[in-house]
C-alpha cells in the first residue's frame, strides 16, 4: 500500500464528487443559457454573433458558414 496508490485514490474520489457536484450546475446553465440564446435569435435576423452561431450550430449539427435563415425557422417551427 504505496503512497502514491492512496493519493491516487484520493484524487479520483475528489474528482468524482466534483463532477457530480459540478454536473449538476452546469444542467441548470445549459438551461438558462438555451432561453437566453432562444430569446436572442427569435429577435434578430442572420447574421449573429458568434456566439450565438456558435450555439446553432451544436443545435442544428451543421456548420456555422451553412446555416440560413429558414433552418433557424425550422428549429424554432418544431419546437413550438
Amino acid at each position: 500500500m504505496g503512497i502514491r496508490r492512496i493519493r491516487r485514490m484520493q484524487r479520483q474520489f475528489d474528482m468524482a464528487k466534483s463532477r457530480r457536484e459540478n454536473g449538476m450546475v452546469k444542467t441548470k446553465e445549459r438551461v438558462r443559457r438555451d432561453l437566453r440564446l432562444t430569446a436572442m435569435v427569435k429577435a434578430g435576423k442572420l447574421p449573429y454573433i458568434p456566439s450565438i452561431m456558435s450555439w446553432l450550430s451544436v443545435k442544428l449539427d451543421k456548420p456555422a458558414s451553412k446555416i440560413v435563415q429558414t433552418d433557424i425557422d425550422k428549429m424554432f417551427a418544431t419546437a413550438k
